[in-house]
């Protein structure tokens, strides 16, 4: 259940070499002590002022004490994807294993800690999976670690009924009955279960992404980001302009929640768990964020499967974060739910590290000025966007403090950056039919 599979790639510490300076505390609070009795202080009430004040991820280390513990010095010793983190990759590690017994992998659609791990486990064992009946995969509307608590809520939304009490009443127990007991009767466990959000459907699949159960199919399709700040599924037009831009400025980077911002932790009034479906108003209102929304929709639209970031774009600088969020724009009165109204559902979202562009074992200085395509998955989805909603994408190009802010000059490692490293820069991203930004989307169509 929602497993660590990664570091870098996408679970705990990194994502696409962005560093997750937010779980600098649950290093410390692990290692300091072998009872992990010593916690982790700070004279800040937001987080935010706490990481901007040390400067940078490593420097805050330092003053904390952190380079003595060897894990650490571990991160600070490899920034890169390089054998450590490789060699470590469970999927990676199962790929190279036979498949040997029966396996339910569970994925949290809303998981802030682990969004990686589960769906790639999954890709690695299915392959082994002949006869469709050894690897079976669960997807709910939780946060990390849901799905053994009360799950008929996250947030703002409200899913009709308790859906992990649904999961282990109806999915998990009967799968541990089947396997574990002497005699278990064959149990009626779908291959694929994955709850449906928009609609607060569980569909049964004989795989995934299979997006039904039959009679479907899941298409690659662009929704492109043109001129005007408008998403369409139809490509840019001959004459419309060529980009769009904003001045990205780390000293007053974009904050990944609305402030105060609380530090990592399940304590009660801790919010912590539920980020991940915060309403993004907070960020479409910044002149540092870019925000593209598409035309009302007059049918509904489905996806699944994992979306995919398709950027031309261009900075100043030599370094540069992209972050790009695909969000439900819910409209203005939403009768069941009126605290929906106007709400701005991330449905998927994540980070790539510029410096990344080329390989993410060697990081290079990013050419400045020069459009330059930035192509990066994002986590799994299996979302409907329904009649009256509308389409909205999100680039900007800092996501703080939860991830460490990227100087915008190319340092060798942004761990030690210096204050005089970190320069505004002006993105641009780019929507021409020869420089075409887009997201891909696994789109779900009938015949």
């Amino acid at each position: 259940m929602n497993p660590m599979v990664d570091g870098w790639m996408g679970d705990d510490w990194f994502h696409n070499g962005a560093f997750r300076q937010q779980m600098m505390p649950y290093v410390y609070e692990q290692e300091a002590t072998r009872g992990s009795g010593v916690k982790w202080w700070t004279s800040h009430f937001d987080d935010y002022d706490m990481f901007m004040e040390a400067g940078s991820a490593g420097e805050l280390g330092r003053r904390r004490g952190l380079e003595q513990l060897g894990f650490w010095r571990k991160i600070l010793a490899h920034p890169t994807y390089d054998a450590f983190w490789r060699d470590q990759a469970v999927d990676r590690v199962l790929a190279a294993q036979p498949l040997a017994v029966p396996v339910m992998v569970v994925h949290s659609l809303w998981d802030q800690e682990d969004i990686y791990g589960a769906i790639a486990v999954y890709k690695a064992l299915e392959a082994k999976d002949r006869n469709n009946d050894k690897v079976f995969l669960v997807i709910g509307p939780w946060h990390h670690g849901q799905e053994i608590a009360d799950g008929s809520a996250l947030g703002a939304l409200r899913f009709g009924s308790d859906t992990a009490l649904y999961f282990r009443r109806e999915i998990l127990r009967p799968f541990l009955d089947r396997h574990l007991k002497d005699g278990g009767s064959k149990s009626d466990v779908p291959p694929v279960a994955a709850f449906e959000t928009g609609t607060n459907t569980w569909r049964r699949l004989p795989a995934w992404p299979a997006g039904c159960a039959s009679g479907c199919t899941v298409r690659a399709t662009p929704l492109y980001l043109v001129a005007g700040l408008r998403a369409s599924f139809t490509a840019p037009k001959s004459g419309d302009a060529a980009f769009s831009e904003y001045v990205s400025d780390p000293t007053k980077p974009v904050p990944f929640r609305a402030r105060p911002i609380q530090p990592v932790g399940y304590s009660t009034g801790m919010t912590w768990s539920q980020w991940l479906v915060d309403d993004q108003r907070e960020a479409s209102g910044r002149p540092d964020v870019a925000t593209f929304v598409s035309d009302v929709l007059g049918a509904p639209v489905k996806i699944s499967g994992q979306p995919e970031a398709n950027l031309v774009a261009s900075t100043s600088g030599t370094d540069s974060d992209w972050v790009v969020k695909l969000i439900d724009l819910y409209p203005d009165e939403v009768v069941p739910n009126p605290a929906l109204g106007g709400y701005q559902l991330m449905v998927s979202a994540d980070i790539f590290r510029g410096r990344y562009r080329e390989s993410l074992e060697t990081p290079k200085a990013i050419a400045p000025d020069q459009a330059l395509l930035y192509r990066f998955a994002l986590p799994t989805a299996n979302h409907v966007f329904l009649p009256g909603h509308r389409i909205m994408v999100q680039v900007q190009s800092s996501w703080f403090p939860l991830y460490d802010r990227n100087p915008q000059t190319f340092v060798p490692s942004i761990f030690w950056a210096k204050p005089g490293d970190y320069r505004r820069a002006v993105q641009r991203i780019y929507h021409t039919r020869a420089q075409a930004s887009f997201v891909e989307l696994p789109l779900v169509t009938t015949p």
